[in-house]
């Protein structure tokens, strides 16, 4: 752009070559008043020009003073800020060095086994959703290494304990009883024997009520226990009635007012399986008055005694006379002979032959020369196990286990079913773990009708039961057990593909998957496939 300067201060002419000329502003003209920038005046006396305030100028030094002495304090505390952060820092120095830390790179030397580059992973917060898709190979933590060994958790490969007294002691059980189902040939028979004995070896005893298929039998023997075998025509003899061994710290009074209860309780039993009904309250007080008269005679009553009583009543009894205890106590009477004089006879119509010692570390009942009715052979093991009970409930008998090997048996008796709903709630008062063995889940559905008295007590079991242990099942079982026991959609699809030997735990809510792993010498012993194969695969 062209333009010039005049020498007198003259206006300065410019343009882009225009012939006309531009626009003169005079450098001297002073504004004119009218067209200047208006003036404010403030409060304190200052002023405000072009709407752009000031400060007064006497006010200017002052504000400076202050200025620079929040200046000076603010670098004081800053100061004695940094020099206490020095003193600290030289303390943990001084501390550090009187301690032996091994460096961040690692040790110097050969074998030092230090690492090259420093780990950096930033830190990262998700929710355990978005974790299990980041990092889909994580497992269960576990049960803890206390208690017995059963095997290996198959989806961590660590080793995987389970003692049930030792898991109520610490709070991750609420009750101590087991129930266990598979399909047969699929290892549970060896996961309960294993169990057992593994129970011998940390101090506890073992009680099989009833073996029918007598597989216990090598067991017992090989850790030193009693076996009792129970057969028409053999001389072993069991009188369900014995008082049993006394517990510890109970005076007589007590000890017979328990005695008693447990016989009645004993005989109601065995005439309701026999009779496929509930006893009426007339029925109840014949045979109470044929208990009072056989234990009144003698010490130890038999059940030939308490027949006799009730064909043939002395006297009166409550409000009953004796001709009103014949007939009333005759169905009773006659169920009740069966044990006596019966298919029956020569097992409990006589003194026992052998002693319960409760000492010993298993004691298993051999009834595998029974052969008979689901119903005869729950008759067998009520009384058996009736025949324990003394011993069961001896506060100072210590932790035992109680296994109901083909419980289902025993399911098919409502009134068996009662004795066994009341182990189950005493078990933690009495010290016991109940160890129940089935096919399968579907087994407590053929309890009984639908909302009956039997199918509500066997439901009642698995729910006294904490821990829940599945073998292989196929679909529609799967299915099923799926609902009764509210698993997972995963855990449903796993049971199966379970192969031999590994089993779905539910201890709680936690679920495992448990591969039972036995020794060489124990799968001689636990060997139940010796009547199909040469050798044990299991």
């Amino acid at each position: 752009m062209p333009w010039r300067r005049n020498k007198r201060h003259e206006p300065i002419t410019w343009g882009y070559g225009a012939t006309d000329p531009a626009p003169v502003v005079p450098l001297e003209t002073e504004t004119p008043k009218e067209e200047r920038a208006p003036v404010l005046p403030l409060e304190d006396g200052g002023r405000v020009m072009a709407l752009a305030g000031y400060t007064p100028r006497g006010d200017r030094r002052q504000v400076r003073e202050q200025t620079r002495s929040a200046r000076r304090y603010e670098l004081d505390h800053r100061r004695r800020l940094m020099e206490a952060r020095r003193a600290e820092l030289q303390v943990r120095r001084d501390q550090d060095g009187a301690r032996y830390w091994l460096p961040a790179m690692g040790e110097r030397g050969p074998r030092a086994g230090r690492s090259w580059r420093r780990l950096q992973i930033a830190p990262h917060r998700a929710t355990t959703e978005m974790l299990a898709g980041a990092y889909p190979f994580l497992a269960e933590e576990g049960l803890g290494s206390a208690g017995i060994l059963i095997g290996q958790d198959a989806w961590s490969g660590t080793g995987f304990c389970y003692d049930p007294w030792v898991l109520y002691e610490q709070g991750l059980l609420t009750n101590p009883n087991i129930f266990l189902a598979g399909q047969i040939g699929r290892g549970k028979s060896t996961l309960a024997k294993s169990l057992a004995v593994r129970c011998v070896a940390f101090g506890r005893r073992v009680y099989i009520p009833g073996d029918p298929k007598g597989e216990w039998s090598i067991v017992t023997e090989a850790v030193g226990g009693q076996v009792i075998e129970l057969g028409v025509g053999r001389r072993t003899r069991l009188n369900p009635l014995d008082q049993g061994p006394r517990p510890t710290g109970i005076d007589d009074a007590t000890w017979n007012a328990q005695s008693t209860q447990r016989r009645m309780s004993l005989l109601a039993a065995l005439a309701e399986a026999t009779l496929g009904r509930v006893l009426g309250p007339i029925e109840r007080t014949t045979l109470d008055a044929a208990l009072h008269a056989a234990a009144s005679n003698h010490s130890q009553p038999l059940l030939p005694m308490v027949v006799d009583a009730l064909f043939e009543p002395l006297t009166a009894y409550r409000g009953s006379t004796v001709e009103q205890l014949r007939d009333d106590g005759r169905q009773v009477a006659h169920a009740l002979s069966r044990l006596v004089h019966g298919d029956l006879a020569g097992l409990f119509d006589g003194p026992s032959t052998v002693a319960f010692d409760p000492n010993l570390p298993m004691v298993s009942l051999d009834l595998s020369q029974i052969n008979g009715s689901d119903t005869l052979i729950g008759l067998i093991m009520t009384c058996a196990s009736t025949w324990m009970e003394a011993s069961l409930r001896d506060p100072g008998g210590g932790q035992r286990l109680v296994v109901y090997d083909e419980a289902w048996r025993l399911m098919a008796q409502p009134s068996l079913l009662a004795r066994m709903q009341a182990q189950w709630k005493l078990s933690r008062a009495w010290g016991l773990a109940n160890l129940m063995i089935v096919h399968r889940l579907s087994d407590l559905d053929a309890v009984g009708d639908t909302g009956s008295q039997a199918r509500g007590l066997a439901q009642g079991l698995l729910g006294d039961t904490a821990t829940r242990i599945l073998y292989n099942e196929p679909f529609d079982e799967a299915q099923a057990a799926g609902r009764v026991l509210g698993l997972s959609d995963v855990e449903i699809r796993q049971l199966p593909e379970l192969a031999q030997g590994e089993g779905l735990w539910r201890v709680n809510e936690r679920a495992f998957v448990v591969r039972h792993l036995c020794t060489p010498d124990e799968l001689d012993v636990y060997d139940t496939n010796s009547r199909m194969v040469t050798r044990s695969v299991i």
